[in-house]
């Protein structure tokens, strides 16, 4: 009776397992929206200029889509790129290029879409990548925001 009420509960847990497994596999994409502002910079650029980026991301493919706004910036905008791993305040290397890759010229709107490494994607999930819009005048970035998913999705 032991070893029968043992792989009843073995069962049942491997069950609920992998129910959650597939819940997470089939959760639904999540679109959010990310405030670019040259205070974000590190350090802090001075420029009316402004920004958003409406990132959609499905974490069952690591697919991130974006459409980038901006306006205002202090000159023409060269590049823009996904940068991490670098929590707010920090800077960091580029990961994504979100421009075309080599074109030093970028106009308002853009868009695109990407498949996220897995290292990537656990940067990108815990809040520990940036969008960065290079200019002329500001070849380091002259806005930026942090990509914060909502959590629970």
């Amino acid at each position: 009776m032991t070893v029968s009420i043992s792989r009843r509960a073995l069962m049942l847990f491997a069950g609920l397992a992998l129910s959650g497994t597939m819940t997470l596999a089939q959760a639904a994409p999540v679109s959010f929206t990310v405030p670019l502002t040259g205070d974000q910079e590190v350090p802090p650029v001075q420029t009316p200029g402004s920004g958003t980026a409406n990132l959609t991301y499905d974490a069952s493919t690591h697919v991130v889509t974006w459409n980038i706004t901006f306006s205002g910036l202090t000159a023409p905008a060269t590049m823009s790129h996904f940068h991490g791993p670098a929590p707010v305040g920090k800077n960091a290397n580029v990961k994504i290029w979100l421009s075309q890759k080599g074109s030093m010229e970028l106009t308002s709107p853009f868009s695109g879409q990407a498949t996220l490494s897995a290292d990537e994607a656990q940067m990108f999930e815990s809040g520990n990548m940036y969008v960065n819009v290079h200019t002329k005048t500001n070849p380091n970035g002259e806005i930026r925001g942090q990509v914060m998913p909502p959590k629970g999705n």
